[in-house]
């Protein structure tokens, strides 16, 4: 049976879920680096989005929110709705949301490289080898001095140094990793490369769920 991704988001609403504290460091992390960020127009994509809220309460209140033109890909039409919704009432019109798969690189071809990179929500629920494969996928999608945040639980096994040797190894320079005291699984990764060609028509990852991995 598949997971209902629209019922897990209750979790964000709930004091005794890692889910509020991993959102409240996503968000410190985003708005640390629109204030970082070069003057001017900014893009920013975000894959497997949700209902936005990784991004979009940070662009309705940030200075820079206005300069921020965003695409959130979701496959789930409920939790799309919901993030398009919350952008509308925020004012946003440079966010985009569509629904569907945010595995297919087609849906960001447009948009990148891009200034902010979120994927968050993903290396937890694919396996080990397509977390690499997207760690190298975000030297496409991310720009030049440009930032990807990304989550993975710090349960064991903990593969949060593996995914710090893959960034290093792909041309991005830490800025933030929570530690396993934290609790949760938080990094931002600085592209100091210069961006590669996205392939057209390419897979990123499979999107198990984390619930199927661990029967594996």
């Amino acid at each position: 049976m598949t997971k209902d991704w629209y019922a897990w988001h209750r979790d964000y609403d709930q004091p005794d879920s890692a889910l509020p504290r991993r959102l409240a460091e996503v968000r410190r992390l985003v708005t640390e680096a629109l204030a970082a960020a070069p003057p001017g127009p900014l893009r920013a994509v975000s894959l497997c989005a949700g209902q936005g809220r990784d991004l979009i309460p940070v662009l309705a209140t940030h200075p820079r929110g206005a300069d921020v033109t965003a695409r959130l890909v979701e496959l789930d039409p409920r939790n799309a709705e919901l993030a398009r919704r919350a952008a509308a009432d925020a004012g946003l019109t440079g966010v985009e949301v569509v629904t569907g798969d945010a595995a297919v690189t087609d849906r960001y071809a447009d948009l990148v490289p891009a200034d902010l990179v979120l994927v968050c929500g993903i290396f937890g629920n694919i396996v080990d080898d397509d977390i690499r494969a997207t760690v190298r996928y975000c030297a496409s999608l991310c720009a030049t001095g440009g930032t990807v945040l990304w989550t993975r639980h710090r349960r064991e096994p903990d593969l949060v140094p593996a995914i710090c040797d893959w960034f290093a190894e792909e041309g991005f320079a830490p800025v933030a990793v929570s530690s396993p005291a934290d609790g949760v699984g938080v990094g931002a990764h600085r592209f100091t490369g210069a961006p590669r060609p996205l392939a057209a028509g390419a897979r990123m990852f499979e999107f198990v769920g984390y619930d199927r991995l661990e029967q594996r």
